[in-house]
């Protein structure tokens, strides 16, 4: 299995962020990460990509413990694209994508003609070719989340952590970076975990999903399985219900803009 976590617990001080988690992944699977804030999601990931230790439990790349790996082993393996990544403003787009490379290139051997493809093929597959010598503080916030996929893409790690991808994106660019992720699992066979604040974009790209609450896992399965379950409207506390669009589509979900009723309110 390419990624893995076995009964992961986190703690922030003395609040356990995180319960408990465990999931198994297939190569080429898509997985979604959905919840309401604060429920863990990127507690999760964090914890899968090492940058947190978890007090119980722990997570494997191809059943390595990632808390056994360097930072630099870790990332020949794994892409993790944060919430809010931060460079200096004057760096270009170019030269953040060649970052991404680092993992391969290291400090003594030059970038080499691989390196040099990898780097053209993110900047390409992110639509910032033409862009590449523009600097980061000339962006939009739209532009800027695509150059961090871009810096990812070029890592060319066989797993891919997302942490709310399609934030800050209108809705042409959030179906672009989704058909993206869509093409590098089934086309590369990349493993992709991303946390997702869009039930409906979760169901429409996902093979599974994971539905987590205060830091616990409530549901783990197909997204068919999901929509039947009642789970989205107890979690999130709202109304509504999935629409089927097509036999062979995905259901949609509707949701009434009235909130249930919240005990105490």
């Amino acid at each position: 299995m390419p990624l893995t976590a076995s009964h992961l617990s986190v703690l922030y001080g003395r609040r356990k962020a995180l319960t408990d988690f465990s999931l198994s992944m297939e190569k080429g699977e898509i997985r979604a990460l959905i919840g309401p804030n604060g429920s863990g999601k990127s507690t999760a990931l964090q914890a899968l990509a090492g940058l947190l230790t978890p007090s119980d439990g722990r997570a494997e790349i191809e059943g390595v413990a990632v808390a056994s790996m360097s930072r630099r082993a870790i990332a020949k393996k794994l892409a993790f694209l944060p919430q809010q990544p931060t460079a200096p403003d004057e760096m270009t787009i170019a030269q953040l994508v060649r970052q991404g490379r680092f993992p391969h290139v290291g400090l003594f051997r030059s970038y080499d003609r691989k390196d040099e493809a990898a780097i053209e093929w993110a900047l390409e597959s992110t639509g910032l070719t033409r862009f590449a010598d523009r600097t980061l503080q000339e962006l939009s916030g739209g532009e800027r989340q695509r150059a961090w996929i871009s810096a990812a893409l070029a890592q060319e790690a066989d797993i891919l952590l997302l942490d709310e991808p399609t934030s800050f994106l209108d809705i042409g660019y959030q179906v672009e970076v989704l058909d993206l992720v869509h093409r590098l699992s089934r086309e590369r066979g990349v493993t992709i975990l991303m946390a997702i604040h869009d039930i409906n974009q979760a169901i429409a790209v996902s093979d599974r999903i994971c539905l987590l609450e205060k830091g616990e896992l409530r549901f783990d399965g197909a997204p068919r399985a999901l929509a039947e379950s009642g789970l989205i409207e107890r979690t999130f506390r709202v109304k509504g219900r999935f629409v089927e669009v097509a036999p062979d589509k995905p259901p949609h979900f509707d949701v009434e803009l009235t909130k249930l009723h919240r005990p105490g309110s």
